[in-house]
């Protein structure tokens, strides 16, 4: 995505106006605006509106979102809106960026296609270990741009994958792929450091190293779900 310095400076700082609330998400997940901008439209979820999960450390999801947001900007992904921490109306958490109309009806059938940009993201998830990949967390934007939202359960250090999008599974990866993982594999990760646990971290470069063991796509898990419930 082109993020401008003053759009981040701006979901920073500016004033969070909140207008509703997605009643379907697990989470409090409400809806808004910039105080200076109607049109600049955001999803803000507090930290203290999270609900427990017996698997993941309590008060993390947020940290988790920003995390991935930052992976996916510093190792060239640009699948994830503009997302920060910080302060709102209910308390410290985590605001993004809204992108309008970005699930039309064709959605599902193209999720179920071979663009190159649903490739990304397949690699982009394998990983960050994304456990909940839904239709529902897929965006299409104009010129069939795909981008990805709902990263709250994401890099934990035991192999959690859960997606929809299986059909490049045992396809061989690129060259350009096999140089991300590389790039991933060689650099310290320390802009991870005050997000994820250190065994978090680690796990990132199994995970890399794994993919380029096997120079494929991974395939689904047989000892657990590997499709999230519901689907969509």
């Amino acid at each position: 995505m082109n993020l401008s310095k003053n759009s981040i400076t701006r979901i920073e700082n500016v004033d969070l106006v909140i207008t509703g609330r997605l009643v379907d998400a697990s989470n409090a997940t409400l809806f808004g605006h910039l105080q200076d901008d109607e049109n600049f439209k955001i999803i803000y979820k507090p930290v203290a509106g999270e609900r427990p999960l017996w698997d993941f450390p309590d008060g993390s999801l947020a940290s988790r979102e920003y995390a991935t947001f930052l992976f996916s900007e510093i190792f060239g992904f640009n699948l994830v809106p503009l997302t920060v921490l910080r302060d709102g109306p209910y308390g410290f958490g985590m605001v993004q960026e809204w992108i309008e109309d970005a699930q039309p009806e064709s959605l599902i059938n193209f999720a179920q296609g071979m663009h190159p940009h649903l490739r990304k993201m397949v690699l982009f998830d394998a990983l960050i270990n994304n456990a909940d990949r839904k239709y529902g967390h897929i965006l299409l934007v104009k010129d069939e741009l795909v981008l990805g939202c709902d990263h709250g359960v994401t890099f934990h250090k035991e192999e959690k994958l859960r997606t929809v999008l299986w059909q490049f599974t045992g396809l061989k990866l690129e060259d350009h792929e096999v140089q991300t993982l590389e790039m991933i594999n060689n650099h310290d990760l320390k802009f991870l450091q005050d997000l994820l646990s250190v065994a978090e971290i680690s796990a990132i470069k199994v995970r890399a190293q794994s993919l380029l063991k096997t120079n494929t796509f991974p395939e689904p898990a047989t000892d657990r779900p590997a499709i999230p419930w519901p689907p969509v």
